[in-house]
């Protein structure tokens, strides 16, 4: 049953010639160097994000390489933080007389949200410096309370 899948056409990391011990390296190499724009992969995944906290507020820093400052939103909404980055990325590339050889563009966008609730959001701080965004948020002063609920 299996075998009526058509899967000739799908060559990937995975599918390798047995018989043939360079074909990982073979793949990899192609694969590598198809990308014409392989700083554009940024917006593939998600950026990395670190949460401490540290008593009277909490200290978030998210990775951001090669954006800048105008590329990032930020927003605190209902207890939600959220971070968002996009960025347009072009290359040209003519020849002596103007006519374009090659010419790509790449858009991208990246957005990160956390729940972080009891925060003074007046006072939310952020700082953005090379490629790192740094976000202090300091908590409000009233301490969730504990209530013990009596059963009938």
């Amino acid at each position: 049953m299996f075998g009526l899948v058509p899967f000739a056409g799908r060559r990937n990391l995975s599918q390798r010639d047995s018989a043939n011990p360079f074909a990982l390296f073979d793949a990899m190499h192609d694969s590598f160097f198809r990308d014409d724009f392989p700083a554009a992969n940024w917006g593939a995944s998600s950026f990395k994000v670190d949460v401490k906290d540290s008593g009277d507020h909490y200290e978030l820093s998210a990775d951001l390489p090669g954006m800048t400052k105008d590329d990032i939103a930020l927003h605190y909404e209902n207890g939600y933080l959220t971070i968002a980055a996009s960025r347009t990325e072009s290359k040209d590339e003519k020849d002596d007389a103007g006519n374009y050889i090659r010419r790509e563009r790449h858009t991208g966008e990246v957005s990160r949200s956390f729940y972080i609730d009891g925060i003074d959001d007046a006072n939310i701080h952020a700082e953005f410096k090379d490629g790192v965004l740094q976000v202090n948020l300091p908590k409000t002063a009233e301490a969730p309370t504990r209530k013990q609920i009596e059963i009938h």
